[in-house]
């Protein structure tokens, strides 16, 4: 394995296009030394300690590869020596159950179906003549998940110490049609500035997600602290106490929070849904929901700083008359929402020409695989007119 004599190794946090920077200063601020940002990813130097505490509280990372070989090749086919000259027999056992991922930039016509083979029969000979028996393959729930990072001049071999996706938290049982994956909800919220020192209103909140990631923000709660299994407990060097520790310390770190998170949604089943989830967080005392129609709503509190953060629907999976819709959003925060800052993402940028307001913001980011704006609008407080305000 890549690893120094003082125990460090370098490590890639995966995220989601236009969060590298936000996933960055989080490795930063827990401690993580040599960061430095790729497109979709932060590469960075730990231990593995920081290994457990990266997957615990990351709130922008999708999974964190711990990288364990990396050769020169000269032709696609030369995976599978690369793979042979690995001691897998030192990492898992023939019992073990394995799966195979690979991303191939190369000008080799071959697909990344067929490096996974390569890789693959590379990986089993190497059990087979040192064994004798070989571990099988598990597509769905494996032991062990193996990246490979294949370019036409090398190929890089990764741990994948996270297994399920870190989006996963493990809180949200119920969703609604379209939800917002968690570790975006978390980086838009973490974009927009949020920190837990105003209020804070989703006027949507579906199925809760951004509530709930916005009160884990808030009260520093770790954001994968309800996850049922990190891949990395099955490994071999596993160190429960190690991770206990880590895990108290993060803990220990929460923090008090006095203001108020509150959700609208005017669908009763989205009001159950949220409630559910937001209970599986055990976040029950810090959020506040109501069946309430947005259009219809007005600030609670006048004289207090407001942050709204929502998720409207595109017209992508639910039927909306879109430009309708979204003129009612630019006219309720007009007339209803004065004396806050206003953020959503949409994916429908024509859209965003009849909400009658001048963002101040534009941030580009992906939700799923559609091109999406968040957006952010200042409300003044003592006028309905739109003022003239200078780009951040």
């Amino acid at each position: 394995m890549i690893k120094s004599d003082s125990g460090l190794f370098p490590m890639v946090a995966k995220t989601l296009f236009g969060l590298e920077e936000i996933l960055a200063q989080e490795l930063k601020t827990l401690g993580a030394q040599a960061v430095k940002i790729g497109v979709r990813n932060v590469q960075f130097v730990g231990d593995t300690g920081f290994m457990y505490k990266a997957n615990l509280c990351l709130r922008t990372a999708l999974r964190i590869l711990k990288p364990i070989h990396r050769s020169n090749i000269s032709k696609i086919d030369e995976v599978y020596q690369a793979m042979h000259g690995i001691a897998w027999e030192d990492i898992m056992d023939e019992n073990s159950t394995f799966a195979i991922r690979a991303t191939v930039m190369t000008s080799d016509p071959q697909n990344s179906m067929y490096v996974a083979l390569k890789a693959k029969d590379g990986l089993v000979d190497r059990f087979r003549s040192r064994v004798g028996s070989r571990p099988n393959v598990d597509k769905d729930f494996p032991d062990f998940s193996i990246h490979l990072y294949v370019t036409d001049k090398i190929v890089e071999v990764s741990l994948d110490s996270s297994g399920t996706s870190l989006h996963q938290r493990g809180y949200r049982s119920a969703t609604n049609i379209a939800p917002i994956n968690e570790v975006l909800a978390a980086g838009i919220l973490m974009l927009s500035g949020w920190r837990g020192d105003t209020d804070f209103l989703d006027p949507m909140c579906g199925s809760g997600t951004l509530l709930i990631e916005a009160a884990m923000i808030a009260c520093n709660i770790p954001p994968n602290l309800n996850r049922k299994e990190f891949a990395f407990q099955k490994w071999s060097d596993w160190d429960n106490d190690l991770y206990e520790k880590i895990e108290a310390s993060s803990l220990n770190k929460t923090r008090s929070f006095s203001y108020s998170i509150t959700g609208y949604d005017k669908a009763p089943s989205a009001i159950r849904k949220a409630a559910q989830n937001i209970s599986n967080a055990n976040l029950d005392d810090f959020i506040k929901i109501d069946r309430e129609d947005f259009f219809r709503t007005e600030k609670l509190d006048p004289d207090k700083s407001l942050h709204i953060l929502f998720n409207p629907p595109y017209g992508e999976r639910l039927p909306i008359d879109v430009d309708v819709f979204y003129n009612r959003i630019g006219d309720t925060l007009k007339q209803s929402y004065s004396g806050s800052q206003a953020w959503f993402i949409t994916a429908n940028m024509e859209a965003l020409k009849h909400v009658g307001l001048r963002p101040s913001r534009r941030i580009k980011v992906f939700n799923g695989k559609l091109e999406s704006k968040l957006v952010k609008y200042e409300l003044y407080s003592g006028t309905k007119k739109v003022h003239k305000i200078k780009p951040e």
